[in-house]
């Protein structure tokens, strides 16, 4: 990866889809990915079951100068005490943008814009894990917040690795109809509905994609890409994010770098997905990293 980054001119990688949690949360992650194979057919190994300092570490020497924390609740009473967590954590990883959620529950715009006034940069939404509408009444006035702030959100919408009621570019669509100026950064690519998502994206000029286990051998045994968007793909590089689920991952970090990489789309390309675009977006400043 130093290579990579040494030829591209880059000081380095903006990744907007890592995960730091509690580790009694993040335990729970882990079971459930352990499972995975009974749940989707496929064997999930966590690639970087480390202990925290060490998973900084790795992530560091891959060439990360900044990253998220990506955490999410599945149900009502979590999200605050998740922001409580992040917030620590960002204040002791100064290289971390400060992470925070919500969930549909009354008060979570206040604890949004307490999150907002303690330094978040950037939030995230499970819908397949929360099991809820993006368009809820509930949340009305928390994405009317993040419009107004420009704070983007992080938001696993499609439908990978499993359906769920509200996952699809259905909800997305109607919540950024209502809300045309938020700036989404829809997970996964929208995998796997790919095309959808990259449509919604050429009709908000807010909302970008990132790279989560997009294009991997993993997922395109899973869910492959079509070289048919590889166009509108490359069209789109100011709103492509690198995101790698880290640690998370069934297979080495460097997998993700290379098969963007063998897309074929030029450095240029490169160069903007793997920092431009995200230091552009969260204001990232080499000097970043510690």
């Amino acid at each position: 990866m130093p290579a990579l980054i040494g030829r591209l001119g880059i000081p380095g990688l903006v990744d907007v889809h890592t995960h730091f949690m509690p580790q009694n949360v993040l335990d729970k992650v882990w079971a459930y990915f352990d499972s995975a194979g009974p749940l989707t057919g496929l064997e999930w190994p966590i690639t970087y079951r480390e202990e925290e300092d060490r998973r900084l570490a790795i992530l560091r020497g891959f060439g990360a100068v900044a990253f998220t924390a990506m955490l999410y609740p599945h149900k009502p009473g979590m999200a605050a005490w998740l922001n409580a967590w992040a917030a620590d954590f960002a204040a002791r990883t100064p290289d971390c943008l400060h992470t925070a959620t919500f969930f549909p529950e009354p008060g979570a715009d206040t604890y949004v814009r307490e999150a907002l006034g303690a330094g978040a940069r950037v939030f995230k939404v499970h819908l397949q894990v929360g099991g809820f509408d993006p368009t809820d009444p509930l949340l009305d006035s928390v994405w009317g917040t993040l419009a107004d702030s420009g704070t983007p959100a992080v938001v696993h919408c499609g439908s990978g690795p499993t359906p769920g009621k509200f996952t699809g570019p259905g909800p997305m669509g109607r919540l950024l109809a209502r809300h045309p100026r938020l700036r989404v950064i829809v997970a996964h690519m929208g995998m796997p509905e790919y095309g959808d998502f990259l449509t919604l994206a050429e009709r908000y000029e807010g909302m970008r994609l990132d790279t989560t286990m997009a294009f991997t051998d993993f997922s395109e045994r899973l869910a492959p890409f079509p070289t048919a968007e590889l166009g509108r793909l490359a069209d789109l590089g100011d709103r492509i994010l690198l995101g790698s689920d880290f640690p998370n991952i069934p297979y080495p970090y460097a997998h993700q770098l290379h098969a963007l990489e063998r897309l074929g789309l030029g450095d240029d390309w490169l160069r903007r997905v793997l920092y431009e675009n995200g230091a552009a977006l969260f204001h990232v400043k080499p000097s970043l990293s510690p």
